[in-house]
């Protein structure tokens, strides 16, 4: 592999080169050069009008529903995906069939993701086939390659059992990941409790039920002083949970979707069930509360939760549709639409990440490891559902327009560009 960046404006605070427009040559997967101009023979040469390299970006809470439900998504595929998103690391949550809670089943994804451009990172089941009753066996499944702990899409009810999993992972340096959702308040709601739901005649999901768990596992982090990453977070009074916690000096960290600062349940007014999502759409108040968080970096990083579902899954009424959004396709693009800081929202997507989940950092030098990301920050487009990688359509993006191009990635000795 030869290939040839042509003046692009480097994106990476930790470089020698951060804010310049360079030239940077990769040959057999390693960057060879960075200069003001370099002239190359028979490599590939990407250009644009406004290029911009960082080092390659990070997901921290994607399912590729892959083994068991590959009419969804396979390896292959959610790879693809990422990939046309800018993303060179993806998280991949345990919920599929059988659930990943046990070592055979993260090195299923270890050995499969070899076949790929993009680094998937098994992310293990804290209980044994995420059912919330008795602890995995989290050790195994460290030592085989699992990088963090959750029950992903079902988050763990029992205060207990999350106290015995922090506590447990002391020992490992580890982190337990949780999606805030308390399933004793409003289980049965389909979109956020408000005027709203009242309008549409939806039963509601109240946001105190989100705050509650994330109130309840604060406390369980004090307790154990272990270290603690809520994903997913969509209301202010959540937020500022959060900043209490972290000015208190807990090792508690967050990341939020594109989708909870894009959306709120206003839009659910034609009963899209592209936008049934959980956590739900909250108040227009909690998304732009969501919104400054992720600008000021009170949120850590930025999760896609990419779920992809079967058309026959959406398409039916709002009552019977499945939650969840792809969302690693434009996850970015979304997000630098009203992200104030380009330098941040990067750091958002490549070192932060990194540092919470014990990551090697990238290095965008001469003799390093290619792993970048290639990107028009300010090119806008539509986005239609041609473009979409995923095997699955549930977006609610498709006919929007969006800000920010990712030109394609360059990992594991593979280039694979953008075409759209």
């Amino acid at each position: 592999m030869k290939v040839l960046i042509k003046q692009a404006n480097i994106v990476h605070p930790r470089s020698p080169h951060h804010g310049q427009v360079r030239d940077i040559l990769v040959i057999n997967g390693l960057i060879k050069e960075i200069a003001a101009t370099i002239t190359a023979d028979e490599a590939t040469m990407i250009t644009g009008t406004h290029l911009h390299v960082s080092s390659g970006w990070v997901d921290c809470f994607a399912d590729f529903a892959d083994p068991g439900y590959e009419h969804r998504e396979t390896m292959s595929t959610g790879a693809a995906a990422a990939a046309a998103g800018g993303f060179t690391d993806v998280f991949l949550i345990p919920n599929s069939s059988p659930v990943v809670s046990s070592k055979s089943q993260v090195e299923y994804i270890l050995q499969n993701a070899a076949r790929v451009a993009v680094n998937l990172h098994p992310l293990a089941s804290i209980s044994k086939n995420a059912e919330g009753k008795e602890l995995a066996e989290m050790y195994d499944m460290h030592r085989s390659g699992a990088l963090a702990f959750t029950d992903g899409i079902h988050s763990v009810q029992s205060p207990g059992l999350v106290l015995k999993a922090l506590q447990y992972l002391l020992a490992i340096d580890g982190t337990l990941i949780q999606l805030p959702d308390d399933k004793s308040v409003g289980g049965h709601g389909l979109m956020n409790e408000g005027i709203m739901s009242t309008r549409l005649g939806l039963p509601g999901k109240p946001a105190i039920g989100e705050e509650l768990m994330i109130a309840r596992d604060i406390e369980l982090l004090r307790y154990t002083k272990s270290r603690l990453h809520i994903t997913g977070i969509s209301t202010q009074k959540g937020i500022d949970l959060v900043r209490a916690a972290k000015k208190e000096g807990l090792n508690l960290t967050c990341s939020a979707t594109a989708y909870h600062a894009g959306f709120c349940d206003e839009d659910l007014n034609a009963y899209d069930t592209n936008l049934k999502v959980n956590p739900p759409l909250r108040s227009r108040a909690d998304r732009n509360a969501v919104k400054t968080a992720i600008a000021d970096g009170t949120i850590d990083c930025l999760s896609s939760h990419h779920s992809p579902q079967h058309l026959d899954d959406k398409a039916c009424e709002f009552e019977y549709a499945k939650n969840g959004m792809i969302g690693l396709e434009t996850l970015f693009a979304a997000v630098n639409e009203f992200h104030p800081d380009l330098t941040l929202l990067v750091e958002q997507l490549t070192d932060r990440p990194r540092k919470i989940f014990g990551l090697p950092l990238i290095s965008l030098e001469a003799g390093a490891e290619a792993c970048l990301t290639i990107f028009e920050p300010s090119e806008t487009f539509v986005y239609e559902s041609g473009h979409i990688r995923s095997k699955s359509k549930n977006t609610a993006y498709i006919g929007c327009q969006l800000k920010g191009k990712v030109s394609g990635i360059i990992n594991k000795n593979q280039l694979v560009i953008n075409k759209q």
